[in-house]
């Protein structure tokens, strides 16, 4: 089953997302290194390049290096990002170790319908906006239902939860943690407020899921500031300082 691109198959999606993967580790590509990872025969390899090759998702001829064409790249970005989404909804959410999320993010990259895991990449959004209000029903829900009192337990947190959502809302972004995401540092988040970008900037940004709300994630800074390495709803950018100069956030 396949939940990305129309005509591609799970396998092909996994020949796409390693064969990024090796370019950016080694900046370039050839079959006997996607055999070695994938631990397939040459001849399967060369059957699924030529396979994506007719696909228009890669540059591939007998001999050379291979590349991902426009398409191709955003493919293979589209499987990566289904992939650490599904880890770290794992690892952060339900504290499933590293080792297991991952090989469980592997299976089920293909197999999660997309509406089911927006509404997923919406939820780990809320968890991350409000971690304190879930430590509590994490713990609990490994615990064994006795007498009624996991359901007693639960109630009364989300009880508190809802108070402490309405006076958030109420209370509104305090002063203090509003900032500027340009004026941010590495590991910092924030919840997006408004964006001041406009022209095709704003429709990248908009496209790729920086919107009021969202959870963005400072992975990396350069040394002078510029580019802006960012996480936002499992997708990775960079920005141009001016960029992210023009993203206010409240800081989580």
């Amino acid at each position: 089953m396949n939940t990305g691109y129309v005509g591609l198959t799970s396998s092909m999606e996994d020949y796409l997302e390693t064969i990024f993967q090796t370019i950016a580790r080694k900046e370039a590509v050839r079959p006997k290194d996607i055999a070695r990872s994938l631990k397939v025969s040459n001849a399967s390899v060369t059957g699924a390049l030529r396979t994506l090759s007719d696909k228009n998702m890669i540059n591939y001829s007998p001999h050379d290096v291979i590349t991902l064409t426009p398409e191709g790249r955003k493919a293979a970005l589209d499987v990566i990002r289904r992939h650490e989404v599904l880890r770290d909804f794992f690892v952060k959410i339900l504290s499933v170790p590293e080792n297991e999320a991952d090989q469980a993010a592997c299976r089920m990259e293909h197999s999660v319908p997309p509406v089911v895991f927006e509404r997923l990449v919406c939820f780990a959004e809320f968890f991350e906006r409000c971690p304190a209000s879930f430590t509590a029903w994490i713990s609990s829900s490994c615990e064994k239902c006795e007498h009624g009192v996991f359901k007693e337990r639960c109630e009364k947190c989300l009880s508190a939860i809802l108070d402490e959502v309405k006076d958030a809302n109420r209370r509104g972004c305090a002063p203090g943690r509003r900032a500027r995401l340009g004026d941010m540092k590495a590991g910092e988040k924030g919840k997006v407020l408004a964006l001041r970008n406009t022209g095709d900037s704003r429709r990248r940004l908009v496209e790729m899921g920086v919107i009021s709300g969202a959870v963005v994630e400072i992975e990396r800074v350069a040394p002078l500031g510029d580019p802006f390495d960012i996480k936002v709803r499992g997708y990775h950018l960079s920005l141009r300082k001016d960029e992210a100069a023009k993203i206010e956030v409240e800081k989580l």
